[in-house]
């Protein structure tokens, strides 16, 4: 790698290095790119180069934390029983709330920027398709495997990861939540009501 690509990749990273510590002291609304150039050390001109406004500075800084809350979406999901899929959700969802409730301070930021910035709302938007668009293809697994009702997918989907979401915006705002206990309950309501 050449010696401009490594300055450069260096100056992004000081960026977002910076941004994640002033976004986790002051939160999503009251930091400003100011704050973030001037603990990163860097030119206005040169940090505008890399990120446009603190939005899209924001969305890097989550990148990790959204790659988690994925890979907990691109679990396999194939039962052979009413039993192992309840079992298999019961741990889907607890991996799901339990990724965020260990990084709860930066969850309450993302609830925090969601609300006030249109580009990270589009980028949760994704995120909340995607895991949509897994439950979907979840759901149409156990219809056909004769192990769920015959109801409207795309409504069971899209109330079950809602049920989900909010949970997780709950559960990030207590000291200490039992997530496990959060998980069973929903997880219960949830296939009682699908499952034969």
């Amino acid at each position: 790698m050449k010696h401009k690509q490594r300055k450069a990749q260096m100056t992004r990273l000081r960026l977002v290095e910076a941004a994640r510590k002033i976004f986790s002291e002051k939160g999503f609304q009251h930091c400003t790119m100011k704050d973030i150039i001037t603990e990163a050390d860097v030119g206005y001109g040169t940090a505008y180069v890399y990120f446009p406004n603190k939005d899209t500075l924001f969305c890097e800084v989550i990148d990790i934390y959204i790659q988690k809350m994925l890979e907990v979406a691109s679990c396999p999901f194939t039962p052979t029983s009413v039993e192992e899929a309840v079992e298999r959700i019961e741990k889907q969802t607890e991996a799901f709330l339990q990724a965020a409730y260990n990084d709860r301070e930066v969850f309450i930021i993302i609830e925090e920027a969601i609300r006030h910035s249109a580009i990270v709302e589009e980028k949760w938007k994704t995120v909340r398709e995607h895991f949509v668009k897994g439950i979907k293809k979840d759901i149409e697994y156990v219809q056909q495997a004769g192990l769920a009702k015959q109801l409207d997918i795309s409504i069971i989907a899209e109330s079950w990861f809602h049920l989900n979401e909010q949970m997780l915006f709950s559960i990030i705002k207590q000291e200490e939540a039992d997530v496990s206990y959060v998980a069973k309950t929903i997880v219960v309501m949830y296939t009682k009501g699908l499952y034969q």
